[in-house]
């Protein structure tokens, strides 16, 4: 097998999927994962128990700096996932640290209500 290199994102995976074995989505409460890129956010609320995802939000339908994409992504699934009836959540931050772009999405997810 060959040798991977430690390197910034092959870290973040590992840390990904050490926390994926832990925590899972279900009906009652889904999983809001999140993804940055070096350009957008993106975040989806999926129920892992059927494996399809319930809402999503992107990053392009705001446009702007990254912290304001950030916040406008966070209230917008919010307000998609009390449409769809979803008041609690298992937040997975995907391996990123909980700081910055991470923080304030979370931080607008439950400024609209969603608890988590």
């Amino acid at each position: 097998m060959k040798h991977i290199l430690p390197t910034k994102n092959n870290l973040r995976i590992r840390r990904h999927m050490r926390v994926r074995s832990q925590i899972a989505g279900t009906a009652e409460r889904p999983r809001l994962t999140v993804f940055r890129s070096n350009r957008f956010i993106s975040a989806q609320i999926i129920d892992d128990e059927i494996g399809k995802t319930i809402v999503s939000a992107h990053g392009r339908e705001s446009g702007g700096a990254q912290m304001v994409q950030a916040k406008v992504v966070g209230s917008s699934i919010a307000k998609r996932a009390k449409k769809a009836g979803i008041d609690m959540i298992v937040f997975d931050r995907s391996g990123y640290q909980y700081a910055g772009q991470i923080k304030t999405l979370a931080e607008a997810v439950r400024a609209e209500g969603i608890t988590f």
